[in-house]
């Protein structure tokens, strides 16, 4: 007869956060007695023609892929001033997420969004790469011309989203040290949290993947008026909550997707009936300044 066979535990635990449940956290305000944070994350990427990566509309039968490097062309050209025109009439600040190449490829773009009041935060140097793919040394270098790049613009950033929501194991660190607020990768909870790292904490503020334009309407094939209902169904829901708890949601979005003439008017319709109902639970603001705060009240678990 052979042997038995022990079980091994194998640990596969990252070791930058612990398990604590929602319903165990400290219970805090956002500013002015706000419950719920909502935050407008916008994506401004680059990518290559004819290589790297990039979402498809549809299948590419060639190579080059003229149609879908074109479609995601038309939101820097096209989508992402729709998109302000939006943003203006409502009054709505938005968190930048901006690949470093777009000021060499897309010139007035980002600056367009520094002067609207919007917070410029670093989502790499392209889409075209994803970011967990590189060696330590190149990572670090990568961050560190980013953050100089963008911080051309007026303000050094303090917070980070990988492209393609990309990390080596080392990225935390190389983030904490390089000096980051925060970082938007971790979609693991409602309120922020705090990452351990080898160079202090690093905030994890929510950036969600389900209110995102990318995985609703290109991987599960749905539409904007569905996408929008999914905003509306969130907010409902968080704020049934947030008496109890204070909560964020970040609203993904590319130009590209939501830019579209027919698909901006469903996002337009949601976030000005939100912005009508001037509901005082809700304050709306940036990824920055939900760190920002958290950070000078010592609140993330």
């Amino acid at each position: 007869m052979a042997p038995a066979t022990r079980y091994r535990r194998m640990s596969s635990h990252h070791d930058r956060y612990a398990y604590r449940p929602i319903t165990d956290r400290p219970v805090y305000d956002w500013p002015n007695g706000g419950r719920l944070a909502i935050y407008l994350g916008v994506n401004y990427e680059v990518f290559q023609f004819g290589s790297g990566l990039g979402a498809e509309l549809a299948p590419a039968q060639t190579d080059p892929d003229v149609m879908n490097y074109a479609w995601r062309d038309y939101g820097n050209r096209v989508g992402a001033w729709r998109l302000f025109d939006l943003f203006d009439r409502l009054d709505l600040r938005t968190t930048a997420l901006v690949n470093a190449d777009v000021l060499d490829a897309c010139p007035g773009l980002a600056e367009a969004c520094r002067d609207r009041g919007d917070e410029i935060a670093a989502h790499g140097a392209t889409n075209a790469a994803a970011q967990g793919d590189l060696s330590g040394r190149r990572e670090a270098a990568m961050i560190g011309d980013v953050t100089e790049r963008l911080a051309a613009l007026g303000v050094r950033p303090t917070g980070w989203l990988g492209p393609w929501i990309s990390e080596s194991a080392q990225t935390p660190d190389l983030l904490a040290q390089q000096g980051y607020r925060y970082v938007l990768d971790w979609a693991h909870d409602d309120q922020p949290t705090r990452l351990s790292t080898a160079h202090g904490g690093l905030l994890s503020i929510p950036y969600s993947q389900e209110i995102n334009d990318i995985p609703a309407i290109i991987a599960r094939r749905q539409e904007a008026e569905t996408f929008a209902g999914m905003i509306r169904a969130a907010v409902e829901q968080l704020l049934s909550e947030c008496d109890r708890r204070p909560v964020v949601l970040g609203i993904a979005l590319h130009p590209y997707i939501m830019g579209q003439a027919h698909r901006t008017p469903a996002l337009a319709r949601v976030l000005t009936e939100l912005r009508a109902a001037n509901d005082p639970r809700i304050w709306w603001t940036t990824a920055g300044e939900i760190a920002a705060h958290v950070e000078a009240n010592d609140l993330a678990v």
